[in-house]
Order: C-alpha cells, then sequence, then structure tokens
C-alpha cells in the first residue's frame, strides 16, 4: 500500500521595505517604518489554514519555511502568537524545521533571540553579495557589513543552523569579485548556502531595463570556480543552486524536491496535496491563495475563503511535474520511486531518456535517472525532453 508523501508548511509574508529590481516574487515594498497589519495578517494567516485542516487531518508537519517579502519586518511577539496558533492546530515532528528568511537590513540580535524563543531554529540571510556596488546595483538596503553583523547576531542568539543566500552573474560583475563572495560567506561559517544565477524574469524592472551582465563565457567561469571552491570548504551540492555542510540539507527544500506534500498559506502562497483514489491511483491537488494583501485580508470575511484557484494535475502532467522537482537534485530519482509517484513504468521513457543521453545531460541505470553536472545546469533543456506536449 502507498503512504502519503511527508507534509510541510509554506507560510508567505509579502511585505518588504523595498522592491528589488530583479525580484518577481510576491511582495510589496511598504517603506522603512511603516506600520504592518501584524495581528490582522496573523489571525488570517491562522483563519487559512483553519480552512486546510480538512484535507490533512492527523498528518505530522515535518517542516515549516517562512519567505516573502521580508519576513523579519514582522516582530517576535507576531511570531509568538503564530506559532501558538500553530500548534494549537497542527501536530509537529519531534525534530521540526522551521525556516525564517531575514533581510540584513531589518534585523538585530533582540529580535533573532525572540524569534528563536518563539520555535524558528533555522534561518535564511538575504545576502546576495557582500560588495557595496553589487548591492547597489541590486537595489538592496543593507551593507556588507550589516551582512556580517547579522551573522554575529543570529549565533549570539543560538542559532546554529544558518543558511546564506548568494547571487553570482551580477552587473559588472569579475570572476574576483564572484569569489570573493563565496570567501566572505564562508568565513562566517554557515551551514548552508543558496548560491544562485541572477535571471532577468518578466515583471520585473530588470527585465523591462536589462542591466549589463558578464558574458557566457565569465559566467561559466564563474560557476566552475565558485563550484570548486564550496566543495574544496566541505560544501556538497545537493542541488542545482544549493550547497550544505553534512547533514545541513535544507529539510523543507528536499521536500519540495522529492515531491513531498505542503500546506501555503499566506497571501499568494501556493500548496501542493496528494490523496489517493479508491483505484489505488495518486491524485494531486495544486491550490493557490489570493494574491494582494489587501485583498487576502478582507477574505476573512468573505464565504469563499483565502483559496483563489485549485487544479488538479492529470496522469499525463504528472510524469514531467514530477521530473521538474526530482532532476533538481543531485541525487537524481530513483525508478522505484518514479513508478509509486507517477504510477507509469520507466520503459515507456526510453525514447526521451536515450535522446538526453545522447544529448550529455542525463546518466540512467535500472533503479536510478540522475541529471549530469550539464543537465543541472541546463535543466529547461532536459525536462523539455519529457514534455509530452512539446
Amino acid at each position: 500500500m502507498m503512504d502519503l508523501p511527508p507534509l510541510a508548511l509554506y507560510i508567505h509574508v509579502p511585505w518588504c521595505v523595498r522592491k528589488c529590481p530583479y525580484c518577481d516574487f510576491n511582495s510589496h515594498g511598504v517603506g522603512r517604518g511603516a506600520e504592518l497589519p501584524e495581528r490582522r495578517y496573523v489571525d488570517a494567516l491562522l483563519a487559512d489554514l483553519e480552512q486546510e485542516l480538512v484535507a490533512v487531518q492527523g498528518r505530522e508537519i515535518v517542516s515549516i519555511f517562512i519567505g516573502g517579502g521580508t519576513p523579519s519586518l514582522f516582530s517576535p511577539a507576531a511570531y509568538q502568537r503564530l506559532f501558538d496558533g500553530l500548534r494549537q492546530r497542527l501536530v509537529f515532528a519531534p525534530d521540526i524545521e522551521i525556516t525564517l528568511e531575514a533581510n540584513p537590513g531589518t534585523v538585530e540580535q533582540a529580535r533573532f533571540e525572540g524569534y528563536r524563543r518563539a520555535g524558528i531554529n533555522r534561518l535564511s540571510i538575504g545576502v546576495q553579495s557582500f560588495a557595496a556596488d553589487q548591492l547597489e546595483a541590486l537595489g538592496r538596503i543593507h551593507s556588507g557589513g550589516e551582512a556580517k553583523r547579522a551573522m554575529s547576531s543570529a549565533r549570539e542568539a543560538g542559532f546554529d543552523n544558518v543558511n546564506l543566500d548568494l547571487m553570482h552573474g551580477l552587473p559588472g560583475q569579475t570572476l574576483a569579485t564572484a569569489l570573493g563572495d563565496i570567501e566572505q560567506a564562508l568565513a562566517l561559517e554557515p551551514t548552508h548556502l543558496s548560491w544562485y544565477q541572477l535571471t532577468l524574469e518578466p515583471n520585473t524592472e530588470f527585465f523591462s531595463h536589462p542591466p549589463p551582465l558578464p558574458d557566457e563565457e565569465r559566467l561559466w567561469d564563474i560557476q566552475d570556480a565558485g563550484h570548486d571552491l564550496l566543495e574544496s570548504a566541505g560544501f556538497s551540492r545537493y542541488e542545482i543552486s544549493a550547497y550544505a555542510r553534512p547533514g545541513r540539507q535544507a529539510r523543507h527544500n528536499l521536500n519540495y524536491w522529492r515531491f513531498g506534500d505542503y500546506l501555503g498559506i499566506g497571501a499568494g502562497a501556493h500548496g501542493k496535496l496528494s490523496s489517493i483514489d479508491p483505484a489505488g491511483q495518486w491524485r494531486i491537488e495544486r491550490r493557490w491563495k489570493t494574491r494582494q494583501p489587501e485583498a487576502y485580508l478582507r477574505r476573512m470575511n468573505d464565504p469563499r475563503g483565502f483559496r483563489a484557484g485549485s487544479q488538479h494535475v492529470d496522469n499525463q502532467a504528472l510524469p514531467l511535474e514530477f521530473l521538474m522537482n526530482a532532476l533538481r537534485l543531485t541525487e537524481g530519482v530513483d525508478a522505484e520511486d518514479w513508478q509509486n509517484h507517477t504510477g507509469r513504468p520507466l520503459s515507456e521513457l526510453t525514447p526521451r531518456l536515450d535522446a538526453a543521453r545522447h544529448k550529455g545531460l542525463l546518466t540512467t541505470s535500472p533503479s536510478r535517472l540522475q541529471a549530469t553536472p550539464q543537465g543541472l545546469l541546463f535543466l529547461n533543456d532536459l525536462l523539455a525532453l519529457f514534455d509530452e506536449e512539446a
């Protein structure tokens, strides 16, 4: 009999001090010192969760991730109240991982201590770069010095599991400055590094007015040298843009890529829930919430609830949905997991697997599919080979 996958919780806090020109997330700038509707929003989050509980009754929550926006704009008191409410409604795994995204320009040690008391046990600090000109080009509100102080404050507050977000391929960036960012990050001794390339996404300022970015040859040099530097420092790559110390992989993200389930609460949050129908087949539903913060808050008194839409993943789309997640991981896809999650034999993919191998994007064995280093870099090209509508 098939078991349901692990269940996580994603919480979205949509506000930030200033919208960055590269950001395509559901985030809304409010300016420094703005008063945020903390109490109303926590009330809405808990009401949103109440409407989701019927679908996950009795299931344990293995991880929680609070993303944004800039979740560290909310006070420790708001998170204490939120987690008091979550614990009344959900079963937390004994070793649950609870991550908060934090901006170095919005935190100090007292706030970190309060977040720790509320139950948050992992931080993800959005550094992006330590170089002043790079931070200015990215529209960030913090300095390299503030990023270093934030890490020091997190340690003093008792956090021993901290991710640093870094970007590369930045406007005017050289190989030396890219590696300098990594070296400064390593000196702060994080347990995890997210190191990803800047991309120009639609509906962003950078997409409308592209900055001068490094050429393809320089990007290759940065990626190769950066990877070698991180590996030599004891960080192992386990996902396209994620490196971790042994045993410190982000469990919440691993649950996404291994096709686990997750509830999504908050403005614009997405969720994925699995069930098994009477015929023993997977039934997977994706859900998403009202996107605009004020519209989301108004749904408190709306009989429609907070959900803006939902969609069932049909059997034809399921293989690609599964691979879009699983092939991001360096561990690849276990053949048994493929069968369990899609209900289809791996043998039906033989022509597509042959094409992926021929292009150097995939390695295969009777028991596993695994993206090559080139396949990880060109994941969209790899996935296109498995798109049945292409």
